[in-house]
């Protein structure tokens, strides 16, 4: 099935080189926490046709493989045409830097610390406010749903970014299975809780209310934009990543994308997300990228792009709504968002 890209994309030609790619696929397979598998084809991440003989990256240790009919559907994506400019971000840097809090605070925590993390069996209960609730396999969640790729700018919160190639489906198709009732106004996703799995959760950052939450407004969440995620550069996702599914919302901070997604609910009235409850004057429920609005404890004027040292001169100026104001602006008219931040 070939799926028509919209003009927003950002192009495979900007994959990373091939044989960079082959280098750092062999480094982090010694690591262990990455299966070795081919080469993803001549751009280096995403052939045209991510053919099905290829072998998948994969969990290791007690996590296991991806399941099989996740292979099947990740073989056979087809990829349009984008068309907007701009590099992405490494492979190693997008699945070793990361804000995982739930497998440690460091960048490196969450890859060093999810190695065995279980995703198969897994599901997500669904309930609130909708007409088809109960409890269903990743497999009921994702099966129905043809994947493609988006590539998007990921800005966070502490000013650094990337550009990530996830693999994926609309947020606005899952929801319309789920036929949310006109009562439904907010969207809340909530993380898995496993202490036992997830030594963040017991120890490492305890002053975070667990289980994570985080939140739309039902018109954000039917944007075109808004993504749940199952891979990233034609792959599962690595647990580090948010695996087996997550939310991604480019246009605002990265702490809205909330990872391992376990529940899904439709509410009437607005919830306290778990940074809000933590810390309301620096985290909002909205979150969106802003320029304009400080951090109290820095800029967001501009932003630095992975790869990239502390110090180093590779900063950008940093856009409103991420770059996606034309998409989005939209649901916020009438809005002071300084605000509603």
């Amino acid at each position: 099935m070939l799926i028509k890209v919209p003009g927003w994309q950002i192009p495979e030609s900007q994959v990373t080189d091939e044989s960079e790619y082959r280098n750092r696929h062999r480094t982090l397979s010694r690591r262990g926490f990455l299966q070795a598998g081919t080469a993803l084809g001549a751009a280096g991440a995403f052939p045209h046709v991510l053919g099905a003989s290829r072998q998948l990256l994969t969990h290791d240790g007690d996590g296991g493989a991806t399941p099989g009919w996740m292979n099947e559907k990740l073989a056979n994506i087809v990829l349009g045409e984008p068309s907007s400019k701009e590099a992405v971000t490494p492979f190693e840097h997008v699945t070793r830097y990361n804000n995982f809090y739930e497998f440690g605070t460091g960048k490196d925590d969450p890859s060093e610390n999810a190695q065995g993390f279980q995703t198969d069996p897994w599901s997500v209960e669904v309930s609130g406010e909708a007409q088809e609730t109960g409890k269903f396999t990743l497999e009921d969640i994702v099966g129905p749903h043809g994947l493609e790729e988006r590539i998007y700018r990921l800005r966070c919160v502490e000013a650094w970014s990337m550009v990530v190639p996830w693999i994926g489906f609309p947020l606005a198709d899952l929801i319309k299975r789920f036929k949310p009732t006109s009562n439904a106004k907010y969207v809340r996703f909530e993380t898995l809780y496993s202490p036992s799995q997830m030594p963040g959760q017991r120890s490492l950052f305890t002053s975070i209310d667990y289980p994570y939450v985080e939140g739309l407004r039902m018109d954000e969440a039917m944007n075109e934009l808004a993504f749940i995620a199952v891979g990233l550069y034609g792959n599962a996702l690595p647990p580090q990543n948010g695996a087996p599914l997550r939310l991604i919302v480019p246009w605002k901070y990265g702490f809205k994308s909330i990872k391992s997604i376990v529940k899904i609910s439709f509410h009437e009235r607005r919830f306290r997300t778990t940074w809000e409850k933590s810390n309301a004057s620096e985290y909002g429920f909205y979150a969106n990228v802003n320029p304009s609005v400080d951090h109290p404890r820095w800029s967001q004027a501009s932003e630095r792009r992975l790869p990239g040292s502390l110090f180093s001169s590779n900063r950008i100026d940093t856009l409103m709504f991420n770059g996606y104001a034309e998409q989005v602006a939209h649901l916020y008219k009438g809005m002071d968002l300084a605000r509603y931040y």
